[in-house]
């Protein structure tokens, strides 16, 4: 059984799930190591406009680390730095791609769970959903680079609250800590996931790919260069924008062809 299951949904949107359901989609090493290949492969995919990810099941994107790994795998500081070489490859993996994002989140999404939709673009919920990083529980750290996922989507004060009380909060309260774009009755989260998707493919995909480019950069480096900023003229010459303007010239809807 493939741990991460891909599905090619159209020509433009392709579903990656976390496939461990009996157990919640609980994560282990080998997915962590499995998830990491397939965004680094879909990364490469120039035609690809926007990738979904789910836990499969519908119960639970993830409650995080399978903590009866641990013994095994990160019962010391040695074994836990060469685990962390996957987790963290995996994530900077989801946080570098390309390709627009977005978490379909079904039930249960903390630890690990809520970290990897942290590094999504967008994230989408049901009312049911519950959000957390209960690991102080646990003796241990959230490490930098994982905590740098949640800084990306929140604030300082919000990431200490999450980290340093340890509740498990409800869908409302992520919002309301900008955890997650929207909140929708459970039953209907898959169809806001996808539209959300088919509005992004309705878009220029080298513009997506431009807008996400710039906000990574304004984030790391705190400031706009002029490389960067000149970067942006750069859609002016493409044949996208041609047929943009122009159908917005005689009211009809462009078609993109990523060129």
């Amino acid at each position: 059984m493939n741990l991460i299951k891909q599905k090619k949904i159209s020509n433009y949107i392709t579903e990656v799930s976390l496939n461990r359901p009996e157990k919640l989609n609980a994560l282990t090493k080998p997915m962590w190591k499995e998830l990491g290949i397939v965004f680094k492969k879909l990364s490469k995919n120039k035609d690809l406009r926007c990738i979904v990810i789910r836990g499969e099941g519908g119960k639970s994107f993830s409650p995080g680390n399978d903590i009866g790994e641990f013994e095994k795998e990160r019962s010391n500081s040695k074994l836990a730095k060469a685990y962390g070489v996957f987790l963290h490859g995996t994530l900077r993996a989801i946080q570098d791609c390309p390709v627009p994002t977005v978490a379909l989140i079904e039930g249960i999404c903390v630890g690990g769970g809520m970290e990897i939709a942290a590094c999504c673009d967008l994230r989408v919920c049901g009312e049911s959903s519950r959000f957390g990083v209960p690991i102080k529980r646990l003796g241990l750290t959230m490490a930098a680079k994982e905590l740098q996922a949640l800084l990306g989507i929140t604030n300082y004060s919000t990431a200490m609250e999450i980290l340093l009380e340890g509740k498990i909060i409800n869908a409302k309260e992520a919002y309301e800590k900008n955890l997650v774009n929207k909140v929708v009755p459970d039953e209907d989260v898959e169809k806001e996931a996808y539209k959300t998707a088919e509005l992004i493919c309705e878009g220029a995909p080298k513009v997506a790919r431009w807008h996400k480019q710039f906000a990574k950069e304004i984030l790391k480096t705190g400031k706009v260069t002029s490389k960067l900023n000149n970067l942006g003229y750069k859609c002016y010459d493409t044949k996208d924008f041609q047929i943009g303007y122009k159908s917005f010239l005689t009211k009809t809807k462009p078609k993109f062809k990523n060129k």
